[in-house]
């Protein structure tokens, strides 16, 4: 999906933590451009505008322009090829940007949303299994589709939708797999549970048996001593 968005890229300060960790508190994030042909480049980014391409409904398929630090030319098409975020602190890291002809094909990651609840979910109180997420396919930059939709309302226990089931343009996006593999089913739900194991009756006046005891294994520092 193409955006009338246009992120000014600037040239990297160095290299290594202490210039990254300082790029990383002025609002920056380190990104490596590549693709086309042509050679490839290391800047730096606004953190928070990467961060709203990537909270927007397209998400990493979002197509925007990108201008390059002395760069005479026009600003060049880019996706968000792949990213990094802070486990612990959910902030970005990282990007790496891909640049992209409008007029050649691409491959790129779509992601697969449901729609509707199942009957077998509603009425016969299955689960519903969603077995695919996402699926790489091959289009032209300006066909990438938002995402990929499954109709599985009328999905009972036991039934499934398959990726030939999917709804996009064919005529314009390839999907890279195999047109039988299943997408999503309807599973029915455990009806019957792991008995818990009950201790077993001592009779009247007899000795509970004793306790076996607990074997501490020694570490190997211990057993040299």
């Amino acid at each position: 999906m193409i955006k009338d968005i246009t992120i000014s890229a600037s040239p990297r300060d160095g290299v290594g933590k202490g210039p990254t960790r300082r790029m990383r508190a002025q609002g920056m994030i380190p990104v490596a451009i590549y693709g086309e042909g042509k050679d490839s480049v290391a800047a730096a980014v606004s953190a928070k505008e990467i961060a709203s391409i990537l909270r927007s409904e397209t998400g990493h398929n979002t197509i925007f322009k990108l201008a390059l630090p002395q760069s005479d030319g026009e600003p060049d098409n880019v996706i968000i090829k792949d990213y990094q975020v802070d486990p612990v602190r959910g902030r970005l890291l990282h990007a790496d940007l891909l640049r992209l002809s409008m007029t050649e094909a691409t491959r790129v990651n779509v992601s697969i949303i449901t729609v509707g609840e199942p009957v077998g979910v509603k009425i016969e109180g299955g689960i519903l299994e969603l077995q695919l997420r996402e699926l790489e396919v091959e289009c032209l930059p300006g066909d990438i589709p938002e995402n990929l939709k499954v109709d599985v309302a009328e999905l009972h226990i036991g039934d499934h939708v398959t990726i030939a089931d999917l709804v996009y343009d064919r005529e314009k996006v390839k999907v890279l797999a195999d047109e039988h593999q299943i997408v999503a089913g309807v599973l029915a739900p455990r009806m019957i549970e792991e008995p818990t194991p009950v201790a077993a009756e001592v009779p009247e006046g007899e000795a509970a048996p004793a306790a076996e005891p607990e074997v501490i294994k020694k570490g190997k520092a211990e057993e040299e001593e």
